[in-house]
């Protein structure tokens, strides 16, 4: 018989339901097992995060400061730019509406109640860095590599990711629904995991209209530069918008959002290079999410959300968003040390920061891609006036 596939998403439902149905029945010394193998995976992915830092973004800066140069380094600056962007939105949004939905009197101890019961023992794993040691240590090593044009080093950095790439699916990505399950299990013991889910559900409605927002407005823009009708041309995206949705890879749609752009009117030589480059480097809608769900927990814990604070989050985050690496989940693995080093997170919150952005993982995805397609439009024009013979230097 044909094995049945999971995907990631309905194993991390899965997991939240059966986390919270038992614990309301498990033991004890049931949940605190799952306690200690929360602070055992914890702890493995505290070491791992300045790896995955280095790995990541060390390639990523090196491989813009060495590309296709000016049709290079004007998708990747509109890529970061619209990022950022949707960072600040949802900064905005989050802040004006949250409060209306979180009472943070009676949120306060939902996330810090997984503390309450201690593991029956611990595994040290000190990270050989700390977080923004990891970040400064990619910036020089890549711009290093990219200004002497070194092709060994890059190629060993270009191994090494294929090292970090591989390990985030191998050994992280599929025990994150343990790891959720171990929380959930742990929150519901305590009484709280029903506070928890009610706020996920405010938070996805929110989040929801905030990317068709999102989406319009890139249209908008996109639609004035390019001077096409941007309703049409957003029309136009939706096949590429529900694969993606099915299909919660912004790779695997690559070829649907390049047919839907070249039907909007891109160029082909512009098509080919800046839609499988965006499906790598763009992730506004991502950044969106995590954005929203980090402003959601901090106000359920009293903790601040300042614009100071937020800002330079945000403007790290978009360069976390570039090097975020291609797998599903890829995006928050990647955003785990900003959300560590700038917000404070605890190992706990980062726990419910990856289940609630896996649970709304398709719609990111396909607002990711589907904006691709608004990049590839005003690109088009900026580099080639619109001609649709142009072609790539």
């Amino acid at each position: 018989m044909k094995r049945v596939k999971i995907g990631l998403l309905p194993r991390v439902v899965i997991a939240i339901i059966l986390g919270v149905a038992c614990g309301a029945f498990f033991p004890e010394w049931a949940v605190r097992c799952f306690v200690t193998f929360n602070s055992i995976f914890g702890n493995f992915l505290s070491f791992l995060i300045p790896l995955i830092i280095v790995g990541l973004v060390t390639p990523a800066i090196a491989d813009i400061g060495k590309g296709a140069g000016k049709l290079l380094l004007i998708t990747a600056l509109i890529a970061y730019g619209d990022t950022v962007f949707s960072g600040f939105l949802s900064y905005f949004t989050s802040t004006g509406i949250f409060p209306l939905l979180i009472d943070p009197s009676k949120a306060a101890q939902a996330v810090a109640s997984s503390e309450g019961l201690e593991p029956f023992f611990t595994i040290a794993i000190p990270p050989l860095l700390d977080v923004m040691s990891a970040l400064i240590t990619a910036f020089v090593l890549g711009l290093g590599i990219s200004f002497f044009e070194s092709e060994h080093l890059k190629k060993c950095f270009d191994e090494f990711r294929d090292i970090v790439v591989k390990t985030i699916e191998v050994a992280l990505i599929p025990v994150l629904p343990v790891y959720i399950f171990s929380i959930f299990i742990n929150m519901s013991y305590s009484g709280q995991a029903w506070r928890i889910i009610n706020v996920f559900i405010a938070i996805i409605g929110v989040i929801f209209v905030m990317h068709i927002f999102l989406l319009v407005f890139q249209y908008c823009v996109a639609g004035a530069i390019s001077r096409r009708n941007p309703f049409r041309a957003l029309y136009n995206m939706l096949p590429a918008y529900f694969t993606a949705l099915g299909t919660s890879s912004s790779a695997a749609t690559i070829p649907v959002t390049l047919a839907q752009a070249k039907k909007n009117g891109v160029s082909e030589g512009i098509a080919g290079f800046v839609v499988p480059l965006c499906a790598t480097i763009h992730l506004s809608g991502s950044a969106m999410k995590i954005t929203a769900c980090a402003v959601a927990l901090l106000l359920m814990q009293g903790g601040p959300i300042d614009f100071g604070l937020f800002s330079g989050f945000i403007l790290m985050l978009g360069v976390m968003m570039v090097a975020a690496p291609g797998v599903p989940g890829g995006a928050i693995m990647a955003a785990l040390g900003v959300l560590q080093s700038i917000l404070g997170f605890t190992a706990e919150q980062q726990a419910v920061m990856i289940a609630l952005y896996i649970t709304m993982d398709s719609f990111g995805t396909a607002c990711n891609v589907t904006g691709d397609g608004a990049i590839a439009l005003v690109v088009d024009r900026i580099y080639s006036g619109g001609k649709k013979d142009s072609k790539l230097p």
